[in-house]
């Protein structure tokens, strides 16, 4: 008897409802992740830096985060933090007069060295080439 009702009992389909829930996470997760810029003073440093610190404040599992927000982007989750981390370093040296250390410690950088490790891969140039290179060409266009 037992049998029997575990072969009629409808299986359930929970693609449509994953999926739903994938692109909810995702949303909460870019949400809060811009909500962090930009970086506008050197006391409002970033406080959210890696997957986990995410996944605490959205109030679920790492790993859940990630194969939502990898389903959606097709991209893991570090990867976002970084390219975005990245991309706010270069507007801070483009936009700002701070130091090199100062916007380190602003995008939580506990060490100017990571900074600068992190940049250059990024970057293929450390932060204080990428700002010269910045100046050099907007003096080529005068």
């Amino acid at each position: 008897m037992i049998q029997t009702a575990t072969k009629i009992r409808p299986t359930i389909k929970t693609e449509g409802h994953s999926n739903s829930a994938s692109n909810r996470i995702n949303t909460d997760f870019l949400k809060l992740l811009e909500s962090q810029f930009p970086i506008t003073d050197l006391h409002n440093t970033l406080k959210l830096r890696s997957a986990s610190d995410f996944a605490q404040k959205l109030d679920i599992h790492v790993n859940h985060l990630n194969r939502s927000v990898k389903a959606i982007n097709n991209k893991p989750t570090s990867n976002i933090i970084r390219n975005r981390i990245l991309a706010e370093s270069k507007r801070l040296l483009r936009q700002t007069d701070w130091n090199v250390s100062e916007i380190a410690y602003a995008l939580g950088f506990t060490e100017v060295t990571h900074f600068n490790n992190f940049f250059k891969k990024g970057m293929d140039m450390n932060p204080s080439q990428f700002r010269k290179s910045l100046n050099e060409s907007s003096k080529n266009k005068v």
